[in-house]
């Protein structure tokens, strides 16, 4: 039986989303997203399960700098789920009783314009996760230390999770957000799904030089090859001021022929690519490839050319 992790407490947005490709298999919560992908790294857990991407605050650093170093893990199936967030308190609580809430950083930036209007001049504390702030409060009410603050911010299902009263529901600031998490294994025989024709492929480069031009070449290589990026970010190297690698998510899988040629080019041009896994994409896109040659082409053109190197060798 597969070991499933999560950026927990229970509670938060990455078991939810989680559950809908596990159901309620067991998966143990770990405190942090560093800790979630260090128990996968480690052995102690077969998949984990974190956040990677939000539609208002755009990348998760925390991941998207786990995956560039260390160990490699591989993404095997992304999740997108709705964002919406409620005002939990402890029962008894009344909106006119807040003076200070707390949850995430994220989920706060998310909430900021409905607190201004609503609860003006509440103080804010932070909490690690969304699900943290709630399970602090119902660890009050169990009689553990006062949380320090009377409201939490935090997914409706935590709230109901740990007997909270709802205050206010849909509180976010934009409707329709979403986040996007992903499922992290150890790489290996068997761990990358098989192409869907709707794929996504991620990898993480780091450029051989500083000169200019240098993100460019390694840009045209999707471009030559028409394929679509649907994220680019870059995030600090760690070794020296001014270094920088690349996350880049694009359409295709590592075993389209297009994509393929894509990766040995940039392995050419780049100091190093990571290859941080081929999965089916979950955000209701298609993949989109540029004019110019078919997938048919690029097979026929390997082909072709593997023909001429059999007749040379002969």
């Amino acid at each position: 039986m597969l070991r499933y992790a999560f950026f927990g407490p229970v509670g938060t947005f990455s078991e939810a989303a989680l559950r809908t490709v596990v159901g309620d298999a067991p998966a143990q919560p770990f405190a942090s997203v560093d800790a979630t992908i260090d128990a996968v790294r480690s052995g102690a857990a077969d998949v984990g399960c974190v956040p990677i991407e939000n539609s208002v605050e755009g990348g998760v650093p925390a991941t998207l700098d786990g995956l560039a170093v260390g160990d490699p893990l591989v993404v095997v199936a992304e999740v997108v789920i709705p964002v919406t967030f409620v005002l939990a308190a402890r029962p008894g609580v009344g909106l006119g009783d807040v003076t200070r809430v707390s949850t995430h950083s994220h989920a706060y930036a998310q909430v900021r314009r409905w607190l201004q209007t609503q609860l003006p001049g509440v103080g804010y504390v932070p909490a690690t996760s969304t699900a943290a702030s709630a399970q602090a409060l119902a660890d009050e009410l169990a009689g553990g230390e006062p949380a320090g603050f009377e409201g939490a911010i935090c997914a409706p299902f935590a709230a109901a999770r740990h007997g909270l009263d709802v205050l206010a529901e849909g509180i976010e600031d934009r409707e329709g957000a979403q986040t996007r998490f992903v499922l992290l294994s150890r790489p290996g025989a068997g761990t990358t799904p098989a192409p869907t024709g709707n794929d996504k492929t991620s990898l993480v480069v780091f450029l051989r030089e500083e000169r200019p031009g240098a993100l460019v070449e390694a840009l045209e290589q999707f471009v030559t090859r028409g394929i679509n990026l649907t994220r680019i970010e870059s995030r600090p190297a760690g070794d020296a001021l001014g270094r920088y690698c690349f996350s880049i998510d694009c359409d295709g899988h590592v075993t389209d022929a297009r994509v393929g040629e894509a990766l040995m080019g940039l392995h050419r041009v780049s100091e190093r690519v990571r290859f941080v896994g081929s999965y089916p994409r979950a955000d209701g896109g298609r993949t989109i490839t540029g004019s110019g040659p078919s997938e048919n082409d690029f097979e026929e053109a390997r082909s072709w050319l593997d023909r001429l190197r059999a007749g040379a060798a002969s």
